[in-house]
Order: structure tokens, then sequence, then C-alpha cells
């Protein structure tokens, strides 16, 4: 059962352990993604060279893997450091941007994916289904499906590659290990601001890293992402302040708030 008190265990756990967490992730988030886990207590690194991947996976508690900028020298780096990550026992979560828009970017994923390093995956509902089926297809990075179409997509991969699927949407979705549970927390101008879906995944690794129960781990990780969405969607403007109230409401985020607006079920 995903609680206030399980989240907030968590969170603590994040801010007082600060776990490394490598990131082989893209261009355009990169700013984002570390700044949203330095907030919210983690301690997070970019690395992406052939020469030190391995290294930087071994002494990280988490490796997040997004595909959002591929190259072949990226897509070596990150099959290493999945493999890495397999043997040392490191929670590896999976990002398929854009799965689906071209073969390239398809098979490049699901070549990762068959690697079975992943400890969790997540993406829109047209990646998720992507991923598990050739038929389906995407529209760039954005979404063309809603979240509920996917469940048995995600439900499929998990069984297939024993991880848990995190389906983002306007409900939040998180499935496997024999539980499924829906996240109704969240704002519609968050898709409006480029990376945050890349940024969820990142603070995935965060959780991965302080809890071995994978589930609750991406459970948490969304609960959190929606409720500061929330919370940072109240005092903007437009998504250009939201982004900035997003990173304070990470690092301010206190008990009360997960307690008065968690909507789990």
């Amino acid at each position: 059962m995903i609680t206030v008190e399980s989240i907030w265990t968590d969170v603590t756990a994040i801010r007082e352990q600060a776990p490394l967490v490598h990131n082989i992730t893209n261009y355009v988030v990169m700013n984002t993604t570390a700044n949203a886990l330095l907030a919210l207590g983690a301690s997070p690194v970019m690395a992406h060279a052939n020469a030190e991947v391995e290294e930087m996976t071994a002494i990280a508690g988490a490796l997040v893997v997004n595909i959002g900028t591929l190259s072949p020298d990226w897509v070596s780096a990150m099959e290493t450091a999945i493999v890495t990550a397999g043997k040392k026992g490191k929670p590896v979560i999976l990002d398929p941007v854009g799965v689906g828009a071209t073969s390239y970017r398809t098979r490049t994923a699901r070549m990762l994916l068959d690697l079975n390093g992943a400890s969790i995956v997540r993406g829109n509902a047209s990646e998720i289904m992507a991923l598990h089926s050739a038929e389906a297809s995407t529209k760039g990075v954005d979404s063309t499906a809603g979240a509920e179409d996917a469940l048995s997509a995600a439900r499929a991969l998990s069984a297939a590659h024993d991880l848990v699927t995190v389906i983002s949407g306007e409900t939040d979705f998180v499935i496997g290990d024999s539980r499924e549970i829906a996240i109704s927390n969240g704002h519609p101008m968050m898709p409006r601001v480029t990376g945050l879906g890349c940024t969820a995944s990142a603070l995935l690794g965060a959780f991965a890293a302080v809890n071995a129960d994978r589930f609750a781990a991406a459970a948490h990780g969304m609960a959190v992402m929606g409720i500061c969405g929330e919370i940072a969607a109240g005092r903007s403007e437009g998504p250009g302040s939201l982004q900035l109230h997003f990173i304070d409401a990470l690092y301010n985020l206190s008990a009360d708030d997960i307690a008065m607006r968690l909507k789990v079920s």
C-alpha cells in the first residue's frame, strides 16, 4: 500500500543519503533533470562517454537511461551501463523517449529492453504501446493515446521483462510485481514544459536508489512528481514560471503537502 508515510520515508532517505544518480540522458533536459534531482536531495551526474560509464555506473545508486537524443556512441554507452548495472545489482530506469517515431529509435529501445537489466520503464502511453508492439507509433515524443489505452501493453511488458512499467498521463499508472496503482496528481500545464517526463524518470532513479521495492519506488516518485507539479501550477502564470516553481516545490516538499494532495487508487 502506498501511503503518505511510505512516500515521506523515501523523501527523507533521499535527503539524508543524497544518492548518486547516474543519468545517460538527452541534451534537452540535462539542466532541468540535474536541478530537479538536486532540489529533491539527490546527487546527479550526467556521464555518457564510453570510457567512463562502466566506472560511473558501478559507484552510482541508480542508473537512468533516456534515449531522447541518440547517436551510435551513446547507444553503446547505454548498453555498457545497463550491463554493468546488472552485474552490480543497481536499479535501472529506462525512458524510451519517442519510441515508435523512427525504426532506429524503436530498434534501440527494444535492444536496451532486451538486455533485461531495467527495473522500471517509464513512458507516455504511445511510447509504452510502441515499445510493446510494432503496430503502435508516436508523434515525435508526444503521446497520441491516453494512459488507459496502454494498460494491456504495460502489463505485457512487465510480465515479459520482469520489471515495473509506469505510464505517464493525466492519470499515472504503475504496473508490476503483481500490483497496480493509479495516481491522479499533476496538472494540465505540466506537458507544456519540455522535459518534465524525462524529469520524472530521473526522480524515479533517486527513489529506486533508496528503496529496493521497485514498485513502491516508482509509485512514490510519480506521486511526488505530480504533487510538486500541482503546487508549482498553483503559483505559476504559465509554463515558464511553472518550471521554476516546480524545482522550488521539490526542495520545500513536506509531509503535509503529500497528506493534503495525494490521490491514489
